[in-house]
């Protein structure tokens, strides 16, 4: 049984397969450089499109899934990718400068609601009226 386990363990490493799990370390300073030239294109291609209004999102769809291609492919050279703090870093950036009104919601004005209420309210209150006069009475009683 001995000689089984020393066997399997010098095949293991003899195929390189004890090592095989290692991954390589994280270069930072890769990942930094090549996240900056991501983003001044983003940056730049925002600027671009058209004003920044309540909500960049609809416009900056396209832009943003560059965005997130180039940050991936950045992230894969410089041996970063499954280290999400960095790269949720960049993101979290991303979001609070061209995205954070993306999802504060407004009443409408008080014009619109008036005019999507009104008829609704006047219709229920007349209901009442409309079935007294076109129901029929009979005047006979038993």
């Amino acid at each position: 049984m001995a000689l089984i386990s020393c066997m399997l363990t010098l095949l293991f490493i003899y195929t390189g397969m004890a090592v095989r799990d290692v991954i390589p370390p994280c270069d930072p300073h890769v990942f930094d450089s090549g996240v900056e030239v991501c983003l001044s294109d983003f940056n730049q291609s925002l600027e671009t499109s058209g004003p920044r209004d309540h909500c960049a999102w609809p416009a900056a769809k396209r832009i943003y899934t560059q965005l997130k291609h180039c940050v991936d492919n950045s992230a894969d050279v410089s041996q970063c990718r499954g280290r999400g703090s960095l790269m949720d870093e960049v993101f979290l950036k991303v979001h609070e400068m061209y995205f954070s009104d993306c999802g504060l919601v407004q009443d409408p004005p008080l014009f619109t609601l008036v005019m999507l209420i009104a008829p609704v309210t006047i219709v229920t209150l007349l209901l009442p009226l409309l079935y007294f006069y076109l129901t029929p009475r009979d005047v006979s009683v038993i």
